[in-house]
């Protein structure tokens, strides 16, 4: 699918004025002197339609018909089509930051529609009843690292995904995977030990957390580190979040969001070995046979078929989507936004009801402070951890801007409006790489100095420019800040370096910690603390790893390590 470069009119309905040819070794079928064909895909919130229209052969339009994203989701639409003109193909596209689920869906309804026009029919997907050595439930980040690793083993995989694309939340994740005593950090001389790791995790979760568990992520994370490398990823950066008393956040170069680039990595490798991959398939039930899991029962499209399996590993996420969900078990976050797909709705915990499966913290809900409430789209802690401050309307600091998302959360919604304002300078900015992309989406506000920023914010000018200098002067001391404790080794630049940014941000439902009851080889336990034989658990979907807090960074780091060290154990299990 090749076409001629043209010249790109973006209007605000996203339509999208062109001439692509399409390449000449393609057949055109049907009438092509001017036609409408539209297309669907996976959006984050609902389907997203596109609408084509083809005149003597090439694409003189594209319209997003309809669709449920976020404002700022809606920018990433546009920014597709745009990149389908610009690279000369609907083949290859670059995920924008912060909204992969956007783009690969309307890189889909674009794909959809072309192929219509083409005359391509969508193959009708019927699957009928089958078996497999493992059924893995969700393809996000747990699911697909167990996939590989398990197909690596030899086991014959069927991984099932109930979203039209894969990756889930994972495709949502900023700042990094949190590792100690790695080789990356190693060659860029950090000096860090999975005993402080472990402690640090600890005491983020704020000691309630399952310490075998955690010993065994901390213990774990420099291999998984090696393995994702080996898979082809790139964790070169290593930074510092709220919460960790040394650098081990790995991440792409520049600091990259770390979520899209896995999934692509970890999707490639799923295909590569040849795991069967099956998307908008909606597992419904897990099968038993003599009080054991004995496979899954599916529907895909209205058509529902069995899988038996030796085992079964279960990979669904959380239920941070799941609004009635979240507030039977936390009532006073009733009302409030989520930075979760619409996916992430906890559907796991009522197939294994009959199973009698435990579950530990449910009532332990993360919200994330840095969260835009016009759109819910989340700001990586990355920028806090790079030098970033938190301001009020009064223009003030009001607590230590790299506590605990818990802590920072309390303290963004006592503030006037309930909101706060993240502020850096453009040292910060070229810093970190996410927060380019955040720039291209029109999410900050500029000011050439501390004064316009201020107008801009319509905040103390002077009350501004005494935070400022306050917390500049503490950075230079070398000896932290002693009006809120941030420490000397969380402030690695003064604030000084024009122009000045700010993004209005507040608390979202983020990542809900409790979930199933696992061990250390991530066998999921019955109430009784059994293991429930052929049954295993990683990510989101199990307890005990965060505690009542989860730090930025632990995300990435469990489901990566849960989710190879679920198909170990799957695969010891069924004798692979």
């Amino acid at each position: 699918m090749v076409f001629k470069k043209s010249v790109v009119a973006l209007t605000t309905a996203f339509i999208i004025v062109s001439a692509l040819a399409i390449g000449a070794s393609q057949k055109i079928i049907g009438d092509a002197r001017k036609s409408l064909y539209r297309g669907i895909g996976e959006g984050r919130n609902a389907p997203i339609e596109v609408e084509i229209r083809v005149q003597d052969g090439k694409i003189k339009s594209a319209t997003v018909v309809s669709e449920s994203e976020t404002d700022f989701a809606k920018v990433a639409e546009s920014q597709i089509i745009s990149q389908a003109l610009e690279n000369q193909s609907l083949e290859n596209f670059d995920a924008v930051s912060g909204a992969t689920i956007t783009s690969n869906g309307t890189a889909q309804a674009l794909r959809a529609a072309w192929n219509k026009y083409l005359g391509i029919e969508e193959k009708e997907i019927s699957y009928s009843d089958t078996e497999c050595d493992i059924a893995i439930v969700g393809a996000g980040g747990a699911g697909m690292t167990a996939a590989i690793e398990a197909a690596r083993r030899g086991a014959k995989v069927i991984l099932l995904e109930k979203m039209g694309v894969v990756g889930g939340n994972t495709n949502a994740a900023t700042g990094g995977l949190n590792a100690s005593e790695t080789s990356v950090q190693k060659n860029l001389g950090i000096q860090d030990s999975n005993e402080q790791y472990f402690q640090d995790t600890m005491k983020g979760g704020k000691n309630i957390n399952d310490k075998a568990l955690v010993r065994t992520m901390t213990n774990n994370s420099a291999a998984i580190v090696d393995w994702l490398i080996s898979l082809g990823a790139d964790l070169t950066d290593v930074g510092k979040m709220a919460g960790s008393s040394n650098k081990r956040t790995h991440r792409p170069k520049g600091g990259a969001p770390v979520g899209a680039h896995l999934v692509k990595v970890l999707e490639k490798n799923v295909k590569d070995l040849g795991v069967d991959l099956r998307v908008n398939s909606k597992v419904t039930e897990v099968l038993e046979e003599g009080g054991k899991p004995a496979g899954v029962k599916v529907d895909c499209k209205g058509k529902s078929y069995s899988i038996k399996a030796k085992a079964v590993i279960i990979a669904t996420g959380g239920f941070g989507a799941n609004p009635k969900m979240v507030v039977s078990y936390k009532p006073n976050l009733e009302g409030f936004g989520s930075t979760n797909h619409h996916g992430a709705t906890g559907d796991a915990f009522a197939w294994l009801e009959k199973f009698d499966a435990q579950t530990v913290d449910m009532d332990q809900i993360q919200t994330h402070p840095t969260v835009i409430p016009s759109n819910g789209y989340m700001i990586t802690e990355a920028v806090r951890g790079n030098g970033a401050i938190m301001i009020n309307r009064e223009g003030k600091r009001f607590g230590n801007e790299m506590a605990t998302r818990d802590v920072m959360s309390k303290n963004v919604l006592e503030q006037s409006g309930q909101s706060a304002f993240l502020l850096f300078d453009q040292g910060v900015r070229e810093s970190l790489k996410a927060i380019e992309g955040y720039a291209k989406k029109g999410l900050l506000t500029e000011g050439q100095d501390l004064n316009e920023l201020a107008a801009a914010l319509k905040v103390p000018a002077d009350a501004l420019q005494a935070t400022i200098d306050e917390y500049n002067a503490a950075q230079k001391s070398g000896n932290g800040d002693a009006a809120f404790g941030r420490k000397a080794n969380e402030m690695p630049r003064a604030l000084e370096t024009p122009p000045y940014y700010a993004v209005e941000v507040a608390p979202a439902i983020h990542h809900t910690m409790g979930g199933l009851k696992i061990d250390t080889k991530a066998r999921v336990l019955n109430k009784s603390s059994k293991v429930i034989p052929g049954l295993f658990a990683a990510g989101e979907v199990t307890g005990g790893v965060h505690g009542a807090n989860r730090l930025g960074g632990n995300a990435v780091a469990d489901i990566e390590i849960f989710g190879k060290i679920a198909a170990d154990s799957a695969c010891d299990f069924i004798g692979k």
